[in-house]
């Protein structure tokens, strides 16, 4: 039996999700009718719709759009509830036989909707022009459909396109299942306790360095036990990928991640390029002096995440956890402490850290008729406090984009760190504000400096490593070694000299799962750092009516462009100049805490 961290009772009451708002039961015959509707509204929908969209009046393609709408908005509840359940518990058979079925059930369903999306990228452009701003035709439904139609050079005849549908559950989702169901049974013998994965890599911000070198030699045993699996996952994913590209012509592994972010790869470009240019400014000299604060002349992977010395351990309650963030939230705007309350009152959260539970944390949006869910795995770590400010970001952002309904509420990565990132930057900033002891202002300096390198330069060096993982599985297959250097040489460049590493720290890219399930995902957590520092400064330059272009941009959901929803604040990502600002900010930070060396 796996054991729970020490300290869990001195946390408070924990909240559970209260699922109901979606179905009552796993056996709700609520469930079973949606179900029903789901496959007979598509089965309807191909019968009214397949060969004539070209021919649809406006007001006709309005009523197709919303009629698609729908079935997506039942099809996404009904995946919400069977995915949620399985990632409270994903050991559970039960649960991950239910996901599993209707996995298969909602694949099989609409497969008939297959043709939608092909039959309209193939819609004449004066045709679509007409039809899309009619006065009574789909104009608010424009930008969706103009990033569909950005896929028209990359998409395959209809017979293949209803073949990769119909084979998505036994591909990509199958291997994510195993990587899942995977990660979530392994267990860890750290000084004798048996710990989960969350368990043991939260060790990991130990006061005692021993328990740290404990957790990442315990994870370093395990990794490397399994290492081949692991191996065998990336190597299939990544080929598949390839294989699927390669007949749509992608020009590189990246392009589908840019399309579906409608973001320009010369934007991402040059985000990556400013952050591997930063790493010396940055992560380098930040660690160098961590390690003179340590009193080490080199630090260890288990010395990252350290506190600081004279730092006192602080184990902190979810009610103190919840009131730190609502009064950062409220302290900003009133509106945003409002938007956020239901999640700790009505079951929208699941904090706690259970044995199967799915590591990490999220924000998971389910539909548009219903509200967002926040998984935590909730430890009383002031990092687990800044995780709250930010999956509550995504879920106030996934509230107010639900008024565009569900095809234009989801946002492209480009801004969908933007709400979590501001969140956590408004925590902190009513933190550091009330914090006047020299100690406790460096000891949350530091962790903030800390929070912002690894989410913009450990997530860049995440980029850059799959980015050269990608290219090298085109060569061939990859053994674990092959992996493991690649891992190695990214550690080396992004993290600088002021490290060694232990053996088996070579395996350390085996459970990062943003890999598996959203290939290229990880530049959206620099690109929404960068975002949230520049948006941050205008805040302070000109706080007069901000509040208000903040939640307009957050309303958005996907209905615009980046570039139409940063000019009210003067911001251009496509500046090159624009991500050094945010760069700026950290090195700001690392400054001051150089000055508090003095």
């Amino acid at each position: 039996m796996t054991q729970q961290p020490r300290d869990l009772a001195a946390l408070g009451t924990l909240p559970d999700w209260d699922l109901t708002d979606l179905y009552p039961a796993p056996d709700a015959p609520e469930l079973a009718q949606d179900i029903a509707r789901v496959t007979a509204e598509a089965t309807d929908f191909a019968a009214r719709y397949q060969g004539k969209l070209a021919d649809l009046t406006p007001a006709e393609m309005l009523a197709c759009i919303e009629a698609y709408q729908q079935i997506d908005i039942t099809a996404g509840r009904i995946m919400s509830y069977a995915g949620l359940r399985y990632y409270q518990n994903t050991t559970d058979a039960a649960r991950a036989k239910q996901m599993g079925d209707l996995q298969q059930t909602i694949t099989d369903a609409t497969t008939p909707l297959v043709f939608f999306s092909l039959e309209f990228n193939r819609v004449p452009d004066a045709t679509y022009d007409a039809v899309f701003t009619a006065a009574d035709g789909p104009a608010r439904y424009k930008p969706v459909f103009d990033r569909m139609r950005a896929m028209r050079p990359y998409q395959l005849s209809d017979e293949l396109e209803r073949f990769l549908h119909d084979n998505s559950v036994v591909g990509a989702a199958a291997w994510n299942r195993l990587f899942d169901e995977t990660m979530a049974g392994l267990t860890f013998d750290v000084d004798g306790e048996t710990l989960g994965l969350e368990a043991t890599l939260d060790r990991l911000t130990d006061h005692d360095r021993d328990r740290r070198e404990a957790a990442a030699k315990a994870l370093a045993v395990i990794f490397g036990r399994d290492v081949k699996l692991f191996a065998r996952i990336h190597n299939t994913l990544a080929k598949e990928k390839a294989i699927e590209d390669g007949w749509r012509k992608m020009p590189t592994p990246q392009t589908a991640r840019h399309l579906s972010n409608h973001v320009e790869p010369e934007v991402v470009e040059a985000l990556k390029n400013a952050v591997v240019a930063a790493y010396p400014r940055l992560s380098h000299r930040y660690y160098r002096l961590k390690a003179k604060w340590l009193g080490l002349d080199k630090l260890q992977v288990w010395d990252r995440n350290a506190p600081l010395p004279g730092e006192p351990p602080r184990l902190i309650g979810w009610d103190e956890a919840r009131a730190t963030v609502m009064d950062a939230y409220a302290g900003f705007d009133p509106k945003l402490a409002e938007l956020a309350q239901p999640f700790f009152e009505r079951g929208w959260i699941d904090a706690g850290v259970k044995p199967g539970k799915a590591p990490g944390a999220f924000a998971h949006p389910t539909v548009t008729t219903v509200h967002p869910y926040v998984l935590l795995n909730y430890l009383g770590k002031p990092r687990d406090v800044m995780t709250l400010a930010h999956e509550l970001g995504h879920g106030v952002h996934q509230r107010l984009a639900a008024a565009q309904g569900e095809l234009l509420a989801s946002t492209p990565l480009t801004l969908a760190e933007t709400a979590s990132v501001f969140g956590e930057m408004l925590t902190f900033r009513a933190l550091l504000a009330k914090t006047t002891d020299p100690a406790q202002r460096k000891a949350l300096l530091a962790g903030k400096v800390e929070d912002m390198i690894n989410t913009v330069v450990r997530q860049i060096a995440f980029y850059d490593f799959e980015s050269r993982l990608h290219a090298a599985r085109a060569e061939g297959e990859l053994t674990p070694d092959d992996i493991n250097r690649i891992w190695m040489d990214i550690q080396h460049e992004s993290l600088g000299d002021a490290f060694e590493y232990m053996p088996g720290y070579e395996t350390f890219w085996a459970y990062i799962p943003h890999f598996i399930h959203s290939p290229f995902y990880v530049y959206a957590y620099a690109f929404g750092d960068g975002l949230v520092n520049a948006l941050y400064a205008a805040y302070e330059a000109a706080p007069q009516g901000f509040q208000a272009k903040y939640f307009d941009m957050l309303q958005a959901g996907g209905s615009q462009h980046h570039s139409t929803l940063l000019q009210p604040f003067g911001l251009n990502a496509a500046d090159p100049s624009f991500w050094d600002k945010g760069l700026s900010m950290i090195e700001g930070f690392i400054d001051e805490l150089e000055a508090l060396e003095g």
